[in-house]
């Protein structure tokens, strides 16, 4: 290896590692200024609160953005989920039916960003951005102007314990669920002919037009497939709360697109990636966590994380623009 070319590669390998810097960095921070960060407590908290629900939405937005598009209803597609699953619950309909009919509501707000973007050929930021207003207005007349569902009688209990406060092997079982996933994804996206597909689709769209993929109905999946994730946070989400809160998923979106990018700096492509989105989430759950233990409001939380997300993408981009 000649002199010339050192700097250049441990320029690349900076620029693959700047989230991974920065989340030892943090991590380190708020273990020395925020107090009880450390705490079994806290770190269980973290993880089933803060990383698990956003962890399954950032992989849905993993595949849409895999494939070079965008899906700003992921909120929606989880919120319709958690609305369905709770109304169904309050007819008297059993966990397994209500279940079942929450991710298909998922589903549809999946099937109508297809049909949007396949079928009437409207942008995927638009398709997905009329869908987003239309889930919220929907979410409100249904909810008599978006006022919760509660439901804590003893009757409903069994139905959201088995989802929500459920173990297994002694680790709660959305934790089991968030990994399930993100193992399924991995193996969708990147062993199989689907997943070269998507890629493709990501890299250069006109080529796979004209390779023989078909376009319209692979990216069809990659919408209905991102919503069925979503509607997963939803079921557990209101199985974690015991209710319906209406516009609830809308939380999610920036967040889920943040780590997704992020998650862009591991790779020497920057191309999504399961672990890449997994590192972001982790990345901004423990920041949100940490600056709230030391004290930052909501606003001020948000404005460190917009930060976060920015000196990250920086840093990467910036160190392998120097190493190009």
């Amino acid at each position: 290896m000649t002199t010339s070319t050192m700097p250049r590669l441990n320029t690349e390998h900076l620029a693959n590692y700047a989230v991974l810097g920065a989340f030892f960095a943090i991590l380190v921070y708020f273990s020395v200024a925020a107090p009880g960060f450390l705490s079994a407590d806290n770190l269980f908290n973290l993880v089933v609160n803060n990383v698990v629900l956003l962890a399954i939405v950032a992989l849905g937005m993993t595949i849409v953005i895999s494939s070079g598009g965008i899906d700003l209803s992921v909120g929606i597609s989880l919120d319709m989920a958690a609305m369905v699953f709770v109304m169904l619950l309050a007819a008297g309909m059993t966990g397994g039916i209500s279940v079942a009919g929450g991710i298909a509501a998922a589903g549809v707000v999946g099937m109508l960003n297809a049909i949007l973007i396949t079928r009437l050929r409207i942008s995927p930021f638009l398709a997905t951005l009329g869908i987003l207003f239309i889930g919220q207005s929907v979410q409100r007349l249904a909810t008599q102007g978006g006022q919760p569902i509660y439901l804590t009688r003893a009757e409903y209990a069994g139905t959201f314990n088995a989802i929500a406060r459920s173990t297994f092997l002694g680790i709660p079982t959305p934790v089991w669920v968030m990994v399930g996933l993100a193992i399924a994804v991995w193996v969708l996206l990147h062993r199989s002919v689907f997943g070269r597909y998507v890629r493709a689709l990501g890299a250069q769209p006109g080529v796979a037009w004209y390779s023989g993929i078909r376009v319209p109905r692979n990216t069809a999946m990659v919408y209905i497939l991102c919503a069925l994730l979503c509607g997963v946070s939803g079921i557990i989400l209101s199985s974690t709360v015991r209710s319906y809160v209406p516009l609830s998923g809308d939380g999610y979106l920036l967040d889920a697109i943040g780590a997704t990018f992020i998650g862009t700096t591991l790779s020497a492509e920057r191309r999504p990636s399961v672990i890449g989105t997994i590192m972001g989430v982790l990345l901004l759950g423990v920041m949100r966590n940490g600056l709230l233990l030391i004290g930052w409001n909501f606003y001020w939380q948000q404005v460190g994380i917009g930060v976060l997300v920015f000196a990250v993408l920086a840093i990467s981009f910036g160190l392998k623009g120097r190493a190009d």
